[in-house]
């Protein structure tokens, strides 16, 4: 195990001892997430929510740094410079966790914490067959999440993936991005079948925000969600489709019909550190969402802009100052706000993005329009007459869907090569701002392998 990695479960294990049941419903928050054999119900309880905690430690980070990268959103923090310097000019340095070396500590130290709970899950006699089946199903779908969001994050060939629970053992070995992938298929696809032999009922508690997922068989919606967004990132388009058509995408329902990851102001709990003050707050929209919304027929921006966004006082921020913003989020309104981990707006893009691949230009055409209609108030478009049309519409809209949610902006941009299109005119000169590809490893990782 690395360095970094030691310090992410001494982390997790304090994590563990903080946070408290109101949402996360944890039977005993003084349990370690490392437990031992033969766990009773309330140590795989209090694992299992545990490994939501781990999930959750990055969430809101991630959501705005690489909003920051996908030029959704600025920080303009007068004690710390990096936000605009580092993340938007680099050079990214990896010796720098909270920035160059970000979303990698905690990731892994979420997988690791659900190794150890898979590692002696077998041995709980206070489980039947049944629910043990459903607590690995659990923690395999959790764990491909959080590999899902370091592939997402770093692009290089050079991730582990056979991260055990023996903190002496030497570290992983770095695999491709295609090995990767390949162990994220195997997780979610594996845990579908554990979940279905999973009986009625989980032997514990999720919170508020697995609500209508939170039993085996729907849980397997939301896996099914997964797989169906890992596929279109990989181009299986043909795959995504069968995959959404085994989630909860369905273009009747409410958008916001999902699964997502609670917060709470209450004692003990963790606010969402998303939901600032839009007026006097140090995080910014990008002066780019308001430049290119389409309009509504009675000429108002597109509703997706006026539903997240406020105007506020300007402020400029860079160094020289050349970075400005008048924009202020209300994306979360409330400490309590919970943050999407994937909803349905974006398993209907999904349904559009896949027609696409697919060469349906004409189902692509109503998943597209449901969406501008119904979220953004904007008039429909005609059928598309190339493909590279429909993407450049579909890429619209998720933008404008999804911001601030998890840095899709950056992700599906850089799938298509088009991460120059996000490039603006956002400083009068030199130094340019850099749309960087890729994260880099964190330097203690790479350092542990050599």
């Amino acid at each position: 195990m690395t360095t970094l990695l030691k310090l992410s479960r001494a982390a997790l294990v304090l994590g563990a001892l903080m946070v408290e049941a109101c949402s996360f419903d944890i039977a005993n928050p003084n349990t370690p997430a490392v437990i031992g054999e033969n766990p009773n119900r309330s140590q795989v309880a209090a694992a299992a929510s545990g490994l939501l905690i781990a999930t959750r430690s990055d969430l809101a980070d991630f959501v705005r740094n690489v909003g920051i990268l996908g030029r959704e959103a600025y920080r303009f923090d007068g004690s710390d410079p990096r936000f605009t310097g580092q993340l938007m000019q680099g050079p990214l340095n990896p010796g720098d966790l909270p920035f160059g070396g970000n979303h990698w500590v905690e990731e892994y130290a979420a997988i690791r914490s659900g190794n150890d709970l898979l590692r002696v899950v077998g041995t709980a006699e206070a489980l039947t067959a049944e629910e043990q089946s459903a607590v690995i199903g659990y923690v395999h779908t959790i764990q491909a999440y959080n590999f899902m969001l370091v592939l997402s994050s770093h692009t290089q060939d050079s991730i582990p993936i056979e991260v055990g629970t023996d903190v002496t053992a030497p570290p992983a070995p770095f695999r491709s991005q295609a090995d990767a992938y390949a162990h994220v298929e195997a997780l979610l696809d594996g845990a579908v079948t554990e979940l279905q032999a999973g009986g009625a009922a989980f032997p514990f508690s999720l919170p508020a925000g697995f609500n209508g997922f939170n039993t085996p068989g729907t849980f397997i919606q939301f896996n099914r969600a997964l797989r169906a967004r890992e596929a279109v990132y990989r181009n299986d388009f043909a795959g995504a489709l069968t995959f959404l058509a085994a989630s909860f995408y369905n273009p009747a329902a409410s958008f916001d019909l999902g699964v997502y990851m609670d917060f709470s102001a209450g004692p003990g709990d963790v606010a969402n550190p998303l939901a600032i003050d839009p007026q006097t707050g140090e995080n910014f929209g990008h002066p780019s969402l308001e430049a290119q919304a389409q309009l509504q027929p009675d000429g108002s921006l597109d509703r997706r802009f006026l539903t997240k966004l406020v105007k506020r006082a300007p402020r400029s921020a860079g160094n020289p100052q050349q970075l400005s913003s008048d924009l202020g989020w209300i994306r979360y309104p409330s400490p309590n706000s919970p943050i999407p981990l994937i909803r349905n707006e974006e398993l209907i893009l999904l349904h559009a993005e896949a027609s696409i691949g697919v060469n349906d230009l004409a189902t692509a055409t109503t998943d597209i329009n449901l969406v501008r209609a119904t979220a953004g108030g904007l008039d429909p478009v005609g059928t598309f007459a190339t493909p590279e049309a429909a993407l450049d519409e579909l890429l619209y809209n998720k933008r404008y869907s999804l911001m601030y949610e998890g840095g899709h902006s950056w992700i599906d941009y850089r799938h298509y090569g088009r991460l120059a299109e996000l490039a603006t005119a956002e400083r009068a000169g030199p130094p340019p701002d850099v749309i960087f590809t890729t994260l880099p490893i964190p330097t203690a990782e790479v350092q542990a392998h050599q």
